[in-house]
């Protein structure tokens, strides 16, 4: 059979099963076939998955964390170019948008041309899932210092301010390398009604501030690296997924209030000497937590049973999953067999000893 028949056979299928092939694709590779025929670009406007990320228009074998500045922009140019035009072939409310997600800089104007075009697009459309992912370019916290993390914080309040119909339709807000200024947090919760997703890495009010967060909707809360001395989970009913990774403080860092449906809690830290010792019992008793993954690179975590195990009941009576990760000195069967008591439920538990430590039991000969 010829080309010709090959190419005949796939345009005489529906046009319901051809946007479905198309939604398996990322946006690049789809708006390239609209190069193949009228109808290939109509069907674009139909799409149910745009996803379109910077990622996508980079060289191959160029990775994000490793992009020229040149080449910086020349995505996010792309970006937002790809967002427009996508955008713009859809007919109002013709097609539901199952999800539209779009990863870019924060840079130039860029950010304000995506944001437009998502709030028309949301004003005109059903938008099921929406998501913004903001980059600025630097993925080592270590290469940006304090005056960058403020000025970035400034742009994209910004574009947060100039775009406030987008937010008000996210799902889903991925931030980096971000300094707000004492209530930016708190006026972007309000705004993102229907938010869901919030990830923040190296994001805070300043070093030593105070996360506080109550929203109706957030089911999902990642706090990655970010330089904050306490975060208070104050009203999240609906909130299921909390990721703690590294904190600054002294004593507590953090406060669960009014959160009756968490139920997986994964905790981080380098946990230096003069931190206070983290006691599972007073974070955790309040709720109903299944899924527990505790990775502490030092000796501040639980090392031994900090009170009897029936005091503990409430904690430990519902876990299903346990991932215990660089487990420091201290670690023994007695811990182990506290631990399978503590929680009669338990259905994984996995852990990993820290490489020192691994040294020092072969040498006693218990490896």
């Amino acid at each position: 059979m010829g080309k010709g028949s090959r190419d005949d056979m796939l345009s005489a299928l529906p046009d319901d099963i051809l946007v479905n092939i198309l939604d398996r694709l990322n946006v690049p590779e789809a708006a390239r076939t609209s190069i193949l025929a009228r109808r290939w670009g109509q069907l674009c406007g139909k799409l149910s998955r745009l996803i379109i990320s910077v990622q996508d228009f980079l060289p191959e074998g160029v990775l994000h964390s490793n992009v020229s500045v040149d080449e910086l922009v020349r995505t996010n140019a792309a970006v937002v170019q790809a967002t427009e035009s996508i955008l713009a072939r859809r007919n109002p409310g013709e097609h539901t948008i199952r999800l539209l997600s779009t990863t870019f800089y924060l840079r130039d104007d860029a950010p304000l041309s995506i944001g437009r075009a998502v709030g028309h697009a949301m004003a005109t459309h059903l938008v099921e899932v929406a998501k913004f992912s903001v980059r600025t370019g630097t993925d080592d916290i270590a290469e940006i210092d304090n005056d960058e993390l403020v000025t970035c914080g400034r742009k994209f309040m910004v574009f947060f301010d100039a775009c406030s119909n987008a937010f008000v339709g996210l799902t889903s807000l991925e931030l980096q390398n971000l300094r707000f200024g004492e209530s930016d947090i708190s006026s972007i919760l309000v705004s993102c009604k229907r938010l869901k997703h919030l990830h923040l890495y190296n994001c805070d009010s300043g070093e030593h501030s105070t996360l506080q967060v109550e929203h109706a909707h957030l089911n999902e809360l990642c706090i990655t690296q970010c330089r904050l001395t306490h975060v208070k989970l104050s009203w999240l009913p609906q909130l299921t997924l909390l990721v703690f990774d590294g904190w600054i403080d002294f004593d507590d860092p953090l406060f669960i209030g009014h959160v009756p449906l968490l139920t997986s809690v994964s905790l981080t830290n380098v946990a230096l000497s003069f931190n206070k010792m983290f006691k599972l019992s007073e974070f955790l008793s309040s709720t109903s937590v299944q899924n527990l993954k505790l990775g502490f690179r030092s000796e501040k975590i639980w090392v031994q049973p900090e009170c009897p195990t029936q005091s503990l009941a409430s904690v430990f009576c519902q876990l299903r999953f346990v991932n215990l990760v660089n487990l420091p000195e201290g670690y023994d069967l007695t811990w182990t067999m506290f631990i399978l008591e503590a929680a009669p439920l338990l259905k994984d538990l996995y852990i990993t000893v820290c490489a020192y430590l691994y040294i020092s039991f072969c040498y006693m000969g218990l490896i």
